[in-house]
C-alpha cells in the first residue's frame, strides 16, 4: 500500500485524520464589495447618460396657466411682460387690471397634491408677498418714480411732487393764524421696538425721521404711515470726527465728487418710498462745506423733496442753499433730549413753546428714547388748552416759507 507525505511524517503509534479540503470562493470579500460599487456606478452612468429626463428623477412641479376665457391664443406671460416693459408713470392704476390675473395650478410632484393659486396685478397688491411691490402696498404714487441702479427713488411727475403728496393732513387755515410746533422723533428704523414705540405712542402730527439703515426700513416705514404719520428720510453725512465718528455705510463725504456723492444719495433715497423730504443725519462738516452740500441740495428740489436741518451745525450752508433753490426748508430750534432726562426735557419743551407763541413758530427734534416719547406725548396733551398747534414738518415748512 502506498504510504503518503502525511503519513510518513506522522509519528509512531499515532493515527490522524486526514484534513478535510474547505472550499473557497475564487474573490474575497472586499473583491465582491468593490464589483457590488462597480456594477452600481455603470447603472447610474447609464441612467444619466442615456435617459432624456433633465430633472435625474427629482419631484417635479407641474404648473398650469388658465387665462381669461376668449383668452387662448394670447400668450400666457404677455400682459405680465408689456407692464414690466413700461416705466411707472405709464403703468395703469391698480385695480384696472382685473384681465391680467392668472390662475395657476400647483402640482406637488411626490403627493400628487393640487393647489389652485391666483395670481396677478389684483392678486399681487392683495397678497403682501415678496413679488408685490411694496410701493403698491404702502399707497406710493407710481407717478412719483424714478428707476436708479439702486433701485426706485423719488421724481417729480405730472406737477406732482413727493413733498406735496406725502405730506401728512393738517388744517394750515387754523395754523397760519396761531403759533404752532413741529416736532420730528429721528433716528428710526434701527430697533424695531423703539421706532413702533415711537409710530404708536405719538400723534399723527408728529413727524417721524428715518435712517436708510435697518433690516426692513419699508415695512416700518409703511406703517409709520398707515397711522398718518409724515416721514422723511435721514441721509448720513461726514461729522468733523470721522472716521471715528462713523454715521454708517454710503455715508456723504468731503473727500468725495459730486459724482460720488449723488450716486450714494441714490442709495439712500431707494431704502423706501412715501417721504416728504430729506435731513441730515450728522453731518457737521459736511454740511458746512458749499462746495459738496450744494449738489445735494439741487438733487434733492429736483426731486420735489423739501429738507430739514436738524440744526446740530451753526455753520450750515442748507439755510442759504435750499433759498437758492426754493426749497422747503426747516431747522430745528431745539433738540428736545439733548440731555436725556426727564427734568431736562421739559424744560427745553418750555422753551420750545415760548418760542412759538414769540414767534409764530417753532421746531424741535429728539431721538426715539422712551423718555422723550413719554414726556413729549405727555406735554402735546396739554398744547391746545396753551393755544399752540401741533402740526407736521411740512406744514412747519409752508408756513415759514409764507412769511
Amino acid at each position: 500500500m502506498t504510504e503518503t507525505a502525511d503519513e510518513l511524517s506522522t509519528p509512531l503509534g499515532q493515527k490522524t485524520e486526514r484534513q478535510k479540503r474547505r472550499f473557497r470562493l475564487p474573490f474575497t470579500a472586499v473583491q465582491a464589495l468593490a464589483m457590488l460599487l462597480g456594477l452600481f456606478l455603470v447603472a447610474f452612468l447609464t441612467i444619466a447618460l442615456f435617459t432624456d429626463n433633465p430633472l435625474g428623477g427629482e419631484p417635479v412641479a407641474r404648473v398650469a396657466l388658465r387665462g381669461p376665457a376668449g383668452d387662448d391664443k394670447q400668450p400666457a406671460a404677455s400682459g405680465h411682460t408689456e407692464r414690466a416693459a413700461r416705466s411707472p408713470s405709464q403703468q395703469a392704476p391698480a385695480g384696472d387690471n382685473k384681465g391680467d390675473n392668472k390662475t395657476v395650478t400647483i402640482i406637488d410632484g411626490s403627493s400628487g397634491k393640487r393647489q389652485d393659486v391666483v395670481i396677478g396685478s389684483d392678486a399681487a397688491d392683495k397678497s403682501g408677498s415678496d413679488s408685490a411691490p411694496a410701493t403698491a402696498m404702502a399707497g406710493i404714487d407710481q407717478r412719483l418714480l424714478e428707476k436708479s441702479r439702486y433701485g426706485m427713488i423719488p421724481a417729480v411727475a405730472d406737477g406732482l411732487k413727493p413733498f406735496t403728496v406725502y405730506a401728512a393732513d393738517a388744517d394750515r387755515t387754523k395754523a397760519a393764524k396761531m403759533p404752532v410746533v413741529a416736532i420730528v422723533i429721528g433716528g428710526l428704523g434701527v430697533g424695531a421696538a423703539k421706532t413702533t414705540d415711537a409710530i404708536m405712542k405719538l400723534p399723527p402730527a408728529v413727524t417721524l425721521a428715518f435712517t436708510p439703515y435697518g433690516a426692513d426700513p419699508a415695512k416700518l416705514t409703511e406703517r409709520a404711515r398707515a397711522q398718518r404719520h409724515e416721514i422723511l428720510l435721514q441721509v448720513p453725512m461726514e461729522p468733523f470726527d470721522y472716521p471715528d465718528n462713523d454715521p454708517g455705510p454710503q455715508t456723504l463725504l468731503t473727500t468725495l465728487t459730486s459724482e460720488q456723492n449723488i450716486d450714494r444719495l441714490y442709495w439712500h433715497l431707494s431704502r423706501f418710498q412715501g417721504y416728504a423730504g430729506i435731513a441730515n443725519f450728522m453731518g457737521a462738516r459736511f454740511t458746512a462745506a458749499d462746495t459738496v452740500m450744494q449738489p445735494i441740495i439741487r438733487e434733492a428740489a429736483k426731486r420735489g423733496l423739501g429738507y430739514l436741518d436738524d440744526g446740530s451745525s451753526p455753520r450750515s450752508a442748507a439755510p442759504s442753499l435750499t433759498a437758492a433753490q426754493s426749497m422747503p426748508f426747516a431747522k430745528a430750534d431745539f433738540t428736545i433730549d439733548a440731555v436725556p432726562t426727564s427734568a431736562e426735557i421739559d424744560r427745553t419743551l418750555v422753551k420750545l413753546e415760548t418760542l412759538a407763541k414769540e414767534r409764530g413758530l417753532a421746531v424741535g427734534v429728539a431721538s426715539a428714547l422712551p423718555v422723550s416719547i413719554e414726556r413729549i406725548a405727555a406735554w402735546i396733551k396739554t398744547l391746545e388748552a396753551r393755544g399752540i398747534m401741533l402740526v407736521p414738518l411740512t406744514t412747519a415748512m409752508l408756513k415759514s416759507k409764507s412769511g
